[in-house]
């Protein structure tokens, strides 16, 4: 559940807002990070977190540039914690495109649980009175109006919400995990799903995250002091859920690459939103178009603050894309077709659209491009390409290539 803190107030959505936080948190970024960083000082009072997961979800602030500033101010040893939380970032991501399977059966239990909430009123008032805040366990209901109100939790926060929601609230973890997605500004489907897998012990299997009430009131300073007896004690992996186990590490998809020789349409998603990264003038760009995809998130509301931040990073990417661009709608796949045949591309290229959501999307719009001969181009980052092929089992094997990964990205 990698996530950083923004402040109370909405925070801006372009690169120049992203890239100021990131430098007024530099000097935080070494051993004040290392020591501080699982306190969680309460709604506006996040200090010692940095603050950049909204804009690093949408890469307005590329992974990269946050690690050789933590490089630059601290050197590898001082700043190596910090570090580390920005590589699992791109770990949970590598893990998921290697094991496309787990989106798939978040995504299909999710309806199914979502589905449940119309024929069992006795589940449906327990989802309400944990999403409204009304459970009665004081820390988990602040949490739950903190995450409605302001699109952020502490990333121990979401440990031990997901863990009350689980193990002593024993509700279903997807209706949970939906329930993040929906509300998180940084909401990101690979650390989000697996971030709540790792607490229900399906990602690390046999291993739960268990809130305990001593670990909270020091790690919130005591702010919230539960009594054991208010959480679960006996807390069990959900394995039994998974019978079949985890899924084989398959192997990357190979992006098609964009072919210079063929009339372009530039397709600006806030899976990536630094398209100025990449070669646009050696592409025959007949149209660009920015697609608002938030409200795939669910098929439950997402919230206006989610909206409103992923319309306003697409526009800022307008702007440092210096041309116009034709806003759409995630709407009927086939659409996406009829835009770039009305330009008149054979292809569109796009920054790398990982699992998800948005990916589902793409996925069924391929009948539709592949009638009218257009091919979908992606390019995906280097930063990406160092990381995933190590992603393929727990996160200490990915940890133990941290040198070379950041050797390979020119920061050694």
């Amino acid at each position: 559940m990698a996530s950083d803190d923004p402040a109370l107030d909405e925070p801006t959505p372009t690169r120049a807002a992203g890239e100021a936080r990131l430098h007024d948190f530099a000097p935080r970024m070494g051993a004040q990070y290392a020591k501080r960083r699982n306190t969680d000082r309460g709604p506006g009072a996040h200090s010692d977190v940095s603050g950049l997961s909204p804009w690093l979800r949408r890469r307005l602030v590329l992974e990269r540039d946050t690690v050789a500033t933590a490089l630059a101010a601290h050197g590898p040893e001082g700043s190596a914690k910090f570090i580390e939380e920005v590589i699992w970032r791109g770990y949970f991501k590598g893990w998921l495109e290697r094991r496309p399977q787990i989106w798939a059966r978040y995504r299909d239990g999710r309806d199914a649980d979502l589905a449940r909430l119309g024929t069992q009123p006795r589940l449906r008032r327990a989802v309400e009175a944990a999403e409204s805040g009304h459970t009665g366990l004081d820390c988990f209901d602040a949490w739950a109006r903190e995450l409605v109100e302001t699109g952020y939790l502490h990333n121990h926060a979401r440990m031990w919400f997901a863990s009350i929601w689980i193990f002593t609230l024993a509700l279903p973890w997807r209706i949970g995990a939906d329930f993040f997605l929906r509300h998180l500004l940084d909401g990101d489907p690979a650390s989000n799903t697996l971030g709540w897998r790792w607490v229900a012990g399906l990602h690390t299997r046999g291993k739960p995250y268990a809130a305990r009430a001593a670990n909270i009131a020091t790690f919130t300073q005591g702010r919230f002091t539960p009594r054991a007896s208010e959480l679960a004690d006996d807390v069990r992996g959900l394995e039994a859920e998974e019978p079949e186990g985890l899924p084989p590490v398959g192997p990357l998809r190979s992006p098609v690459a964009p072919d210079p020789a063929l009339p372009s349409a530039l397709l600006i998603t806030e899976e990536d939103c630094r398209v100025e990264d990449f070669d646009l003038a050696a592409l025959d760009m007949r149209a660009a178009a920015t697609l608002n995809a938030s409200h795939l998130r669910s098929s439950r509301p997402v919230a206006a603050a989610v909206a409103r931040f992923e319309e306003g990073a697409l526009a800022d990417a307008v702007v440092r894309a210096r041309g116009p661009a034709t806003p759409l709608q995630a709407g009927a796949p086939e659409d996406l077709a009829a835009w770039a045949g009305r330009a008149g591309a054979r292809q569109i290229v796009t920054p790398y659209v990982p699992v998800g959501p948005l990916r589902d999307w793409l996925c069924a719009a391929e009948p539709a491009l592949a009638a009218r001969g257009i091919g979908l181009c992606e390019w995906r980052r280097g930063w990406d390409a160092f990381i995933w092929p190590h992603a393929t089992a727990g996160f200490f094997k990915v940890r133990k290539q941290i040198p070379a990964i950041l050797h390979d990205a020119g920061l050694s």
